[in-house]
Parts: structure tokens; C-alpha cells; sequence
């Protein structure tokens, strides 16, 4: 009898070894992020993996953001796209207007069951990823902004402040001579020609960079950055270039290794470049907020959002929906919302997690690291709640190349603006008619 009780609990413990053990459900997210950011990435799903035994996220580097959203719309048309999309704050609208290829992560959330309240976001960043009926579209996640960086080592050698940053423009280019003097080869650089110098400029100046409201207002927004101020600041940029002050670098983030290398002593950029600040600098360094002018009325207003959001694919299956309701509940959570803003510089996206932060003394510990937040949650106008777009992308590289322009001497700041806004109100125009054709099927 024994033997034979033996012989059955043995059977027993190998069928159940043999039973196929619950398959996890894998959800694929693509994304644009390198460097510190990527490893950044890969830590967020791994550690989700490892919280819970159901889901299964599996990070996918796409390439840039351009290409990450034109290979994700191939992939939708052919069947196979990713379950989540991250798409930089310039492709929203483009975005939202492709509602076949999308579902509302608000939808998303609701229907999985999973806890979800928009308003414990910060208000400024939900905002601007919710439709006029309420509905939260995508979910923010690397949430930026633009700000100012300075090498205290230089400034200490060019006899200026390592502790006062320039807080207005003129500041920025007296510093820029003294820095030149002390034998600095770039004094001043920037990335992203148009989210800082157009965009974050005209919000945090409260000046429009588009009628109808920055394009909240409707499809017939068109491009409004030809203003005298817009002007002003462009012939300023155009004489440092001149004089050696400013050094252009590039498109898009192509200018941060120069500031972390050493060879740039100030550099404005999104704050999401702090992770590779920290990591890369051997050096002393600063963080402030954007430089304004002081004259203005109403600057400092608040600046751009910027970074990427996550968009949810649709013609997925409600288990997956499920998995990615539990991964994006999984990101919200405060410690691991803080934890992030610490280590990459992108805005904690809910207000607990920024409370949780300030609490912990981090923004004591490292000076400066709040500004982005401070610059982001103060109360928003009409024309500062930020930009909304169609065909942004190819504004921005229009914007690109017609400031190029200016940098090389073969335009002068004018008539590079009033180009740039001419070729950049045509995409807008074809992106109004190609909404009203979709409108009317």
C-alpha cells in the first residue's frame, strides 16, 4: 500500500510539473529613448516584470521619435503594431486625429477596471493629453520641459558667479563675452531650435506662437512667431552667432554631448537631459530656469511641455488592454513616479509624486533640480496652456532648416521667421482639409 501511494504521489508531482505553467501576457512598448534614458526604460519594465507574474512588458528601442511613430503606423496598417506607442508632445495632435489607429488610455483604464483619476496629474501635463469632452488620451510619461544649464568650473574662470545663473537674456549675453574672453570656444548652445526659441519662448513670454489659442482652439490655427519680440530675440541670437557668443550645434538634442563634454558653458534644453548631465559631467554644474526678457509684460509665464506621452494601438485584446491598465497604474505610483524624476530630470507627472520628492529633501540635496516643476505648475492662459498642432513634426524641421539659415549667413532673422511661417502655414493648411475630408466620410 505504501509502494502504491508512492508510486501515486509521484505521478501526481509529474503531471504537475508537466502542466504548462499560465502563460504571461506580453505587451510590446515601443520607444525613442538612449543612452541613460534607455537603461532608464528597460529598469521601469523590468522591475514591473517582477512585481507580478501575469504580464510580460517588453521594451523595443524604435529609433528617434519620427521614426518610432512612422514605423508604428506602418505596423498598424500591416497588423502588427506595438500595444503602446511613445510619441513626443509634437505628434498629439497628428495623434489624435488618427482615432481608428488608437484607443483613449481614459477608455483603457475604465474598461480594465483599474483604478484611474486624470486630476491627480499635474494638471498642466494632463491637460494637454485630454480631449475638449474630458477623456485622457495618452498617458504622460517622460514629461519635460525646457531650461537653462551652466558649467560653474567655467563660469568660476570667467569671473562670473558659479552660483547666479543669467536669468534674462541680456544676462546671457554679457556672460557669453566673458566667458568668450576667458577663452571658452562656446560660450552658449541650444537644442531643439523650436520647442526653446519658439515655443517655450513664446509661452514664457505669454505670447502666441499660432492663432486660435496655440491651436486649442480648432484646425485653423495658423503660425503667429513673426511678432516684434520673436523678431527681437532671433537678431540676438543672429549677432552671437556672429560674434562667437552662440554656436550652433544641430537639430533635436544633438547639442547635449557638448555640454556634458565640457566644451559648451551654457546650454538651454529639455530637463530631461539631467540624466546625462549627471551621469557624463565631470564637472560643477547649475540648472535654472529659461532666460526672458525683462520687459516684457507678464514674463516669466510658464514654458512648453515637451518630451512623449504613451498612445494605446488599438485592435488589441482586452487581456493585453488589461496588461497595459496594470503597467501604466504601475507607473503612477508615487515612489516610482519620484524615483524617476530623480533620476532623469522629466517632470513627476502626478502631484503626490512631486510632494513625495520635496519631502525626501532631493530638492535641497541638488539644487535646481525642481525648476522644471516650478516652471510647469504654475496656472496657465489661453496663451500658454502650450501647442497643438497638426503636422508638427514637419513644422519643427522647417522651423530646422530655415534657422539654419540665419546660423550660416544666408538669411537674415526676418525673412528666415516669415519663410519658416509660410511653408510651416501650408502643412497646416493640408492638415485642416485632410481633417475636414476624413470629417465628412
Amino acid at each position: 500500500m505504501k509502494l502504491n501511494a508512492l508510486a501515486l504521489a509521484v505521478g501526481v508531482c509529474t503531471l504537475a510539473l508537466a502542466a504548462p505553467a499560465h502563460a504571461q501576457v506580453e505587451v510590446q512598448w515601443w520607444h525613442s529613448m538612449t543612452g541613460g534614458l534607455n537603461e532608464w526604460v528597460n529598469d521601469l519594465a523590468k522591475d514591473f516584470n517582477a512585481s507580478q507574474k501575469d504580464y510580460k512588458i517588453v521594451p523595443t528601442f524604435k529609433g528617434n521619435y519620427d521614426e518610432a511613430m512612422t514605423a508604428a503606423m506602418a505596423a498598424f496598417r500591416a497588423g502588427n503594431a506595438p500595444h503602446i506607442l511613445q510619441v513626443f508632445e509634437v505628434g498629439t495632435a497628428t495623434m489624435m486625429s488618427s482615432k481608428g489607429a488608437i484607443k483613449p488610455v481614459g477608455e483603457v483604464m475604465t474598461q480594465s477596471g483599474v483604478a484611474f483619476d486624470p486630476k491627480s496629474y499635474v494638471p498642466a501635463v494632463a491637460g494637454y493629453y485630454t480631449a475638449p469632452n474630458g477623456q485622457m488620451l495618452s498617458f504622460p510619461f517622460n514629461s519635460s520641459t525646457t531650461i537653462f544649464y551652466y558649467n560653474k568650473d567655467a563660469f568660476k574662470a570667467a569671473g562670473l558667479d558659479p552660483n547666479k545663473a543669467p536669468t534674462t537674456w541680456p544676462e546671457v549675453v554679457a556672460a557669453a563675452a566673458k566667458l568668450k574672453a576667458s577663452g571658452s570656444k562656446c560660450p552658449y548652445t541650444t537644442s531643439w531650435m523650436s520647442w526653446v526659441h519658439l515655443e517655450s519662448f513664446s509661452l514664457w513670454h505669454n505670447t502666441l506662437f499660432a492663432t486660435q489659442n496655440n491651436g486649442f482652439g480648432g484646425p485653423s490655427a495658423r503660425l503667429a512667431f513673426n511678432s516684434p519680440l520673436h523678431l527681437r530675440h532671433f537678431d540676438n541670437l543672429a549677432n552671437m552667432s556672429k560674434q562667437g557668443l552662440f554656436v550652433y550645434k544641430g537639430r533635436a538634442s544633438v547639442a547635449v554631448p557638448s555640454f556634458v563634454s565640457g566644451e559648451c558653458a551654457m546650454f538651454t534644453g529639455s530637463s530631461g537631459s539631467y540624466a546625462d548631465v549627471a551621469k557624463g559631467a565631470r564637472f560643477g554644474y547649475g540648472l535654472a530656469a529659461l532666460p526672458y526678457y525683462p520687459d516684457v509684460p507678464g514674463a516669466p509665464q510658464n514654458t512648453a511641455i515637451g518630451g512623449a506621452s504613451l498612445w494605446v494601438m488599438a485592435g488589441k485584446k482586452p487581456a493585453e488592454y488589461k496588461g497595459v491598465a496594470e503597467f501604466f497604474k504601475y507607473l503612477s505610483n508615487p515612489e516610482v513616479q519620484s524615483a524617476s524624476h530623480k533620476r532623469t530630470g522629466y517632470l513627476p507627472i502626478t502631484m503626490a509624486a512631486y510632494q513625495l520628492t520635496e519631502t525626501s529633501g532631493f530638492y535641497k540635496e541638488k539644487p535646481g533640480t525642481d525648476v522644471a516643476v516650478t516652471q510647469m505648475i504654475r496656472k496657465t492662459t489661453d496663451k500658454s496652456r502650450g501647442i497643438r498642432l497638426g503636422n508638427f513634426v514637419q513644422i519643427r524641421t522647417i522651423i530646422d532648416e530655415e534657422t539654419e539659415a540665419i546660423w550660416s549667413g544666408k538669411k537674415e532673422p526676418k525673412e528666415a521667421l516669415e519663410a519658416a511661417m509660410k511653408r510651416g502655414n501650408e502643412q497646416l493648411e493640408r492638415f485642416e482639409k485632410a481633417n475636414k475630408a476624413a470629417a465628412a466620410q
